[in-house]
């Protein structure tokens, strides 16, 4: 087949482009999904914007990578589906049809992992002020999508929760645990059937669970409150243990690759605050954006990259000093931020 030179050059101008981003990314490339907007492509070693990814969609907010860095997936809000793109061209390989409102998108193995409402209203962004979840729908019961990223299709759905938020897994692959805002739970489900293992309330502790994270040695799992202002330690079987204050409306969490920090985004607060992982006292707080809810270390665990929805930037911070590093501007309501090589964050791990 003939191509028109236009066309060929265009071709060659993409595939250059695409060589360039990833000789650029030397320590890593972070991605930041922006809720109104596309992806920003941040060269981790230069901490500067090196491309844009275009997901064919509207509003991308939940971000994943595969394990072995080939494929990049968003749910996006409007379109009611995800974006596959083969990471290293930047290019859509396929939509996915979800259901309403996809928002949250964890990735294990083969298999990515979308929480969607049915219910949903659907609806802008809320403006400053307003109540800040982005489009609730009522108490029905929200699901998360299982989609085989070898065959590329929606294989099945566990029925959670309503308005079911952040999603994590046990340290043997078998069970997701989702927190659940609307009526003030943390659900566990088994992997292969869908059922339901154990509801945990976190009314006695605070309303509208939000993050998740198993600790690295798998001890303990660690739920941020919005509307308690404080985060739930439980151990391993799910069990409460103590609630641990934190500044107003946490949402991301993470643990450091060791396990003995502990990381929590305080959105109204505006901190990233900083605790013990073993005895969970707070150690350290720094100073951030507008609506920062998702964050992730860097491949080499140096810095941290923390998204702010409202600022419409990314802060980056010493993760040992917790000395500010940079603030990276021009983004559209970032919402989260994952890297290739595979960090540990609120929304990913290795």
């Amino acid at each position: 087949m003939k191509l028109h030179r236009s066309t060929s050059v265009a071709a060659l101008l993409a595939l250059a482009l695409s060589a360039s981003v990833q000789a650029a990314g030397a320590k890593g490339l972070a991605y930041v999904s922006n809720q109104d907007g596309d992806i920003s492509v941040i060269d981790i070693e230069t901490l500067e914007v090196v491309q844009t990814l275009d997901v064919e969609d509207k509003s991308p907010r939940g971000i994943g990578i595969t394990p072995d860095g080939k494929l990049l997936i968003t749910a996006n809000r409007d379109g009611g589906d995800i974006s596959v793109l083969d990471r290293e061209s930047g290019k859509v390989v396929k939509h996915i049809k979800i259901g309403k409102n996809p928002e949250f998108v964890r990735i294990l193995g083969d298999r990515a992992f979308v929480s969607f409402e049915p219910s949903s209203k659907g609806g802008p962004p809320p403006k400053d002020g307003a109540k800040e979840d982005d489009d609730d729908g009522d108490k029905e019961p929200a699901k998360v999508a299982i989609v085989d990223l070898k065959k590329l299709k929606l294989i099945r759905q566990v029925t959670s929760g309503p308005e079911t938020e952040g999603i994590e897994f046990s340290p043997d692959g078998k069970t997701i645990l989702v927190t659940n805002e609307a009526d003030n739970t943390v659900t566990a489900h088994s992997i292969a059937t869908g059922k339901l293992l154990k509801t945990v309330s976190t009314e006695k502790y605070g309303n509208r669970p939000r993050g998740i994270k198993f600790s690295p040695d798998g001890k303990h799992v660690v739920v941020t409150l919005e509307y308690g202002d404080n985060f739930l330690v439980l151990d391993s079987k799910l069990n409460p243990v103590k609630a641990v204050a934190t500044g107003k409306t946490p949402y991301g969490i993470s643990f450091d690759r060791e396990g003995k920090r502990l990381f929590v985004a305080a959105s109204k607060e505006k901190k990233l605050q900083v605790f013990d992982g073993k005895t969970f006292e707070k150690i350290a707080e720094m100073p951030t954006g507008d609506r920062c809810w998702h964050f992730t270390f860097t491949p080499d665990d140096k810095q941290i990259l923390l998204a702010c929805g409202r600022s419409n930037d990314v802060h980056v911070f010493d993760a040992e000093t917790y000395a500010p590093v940079k603030k990276i501007g021009g983004k559209n309501l970032p919402w989260g931020v994952v890297t290739w090589p595979k960090s540990y964050g609120s929304l990913d791990k290795p």
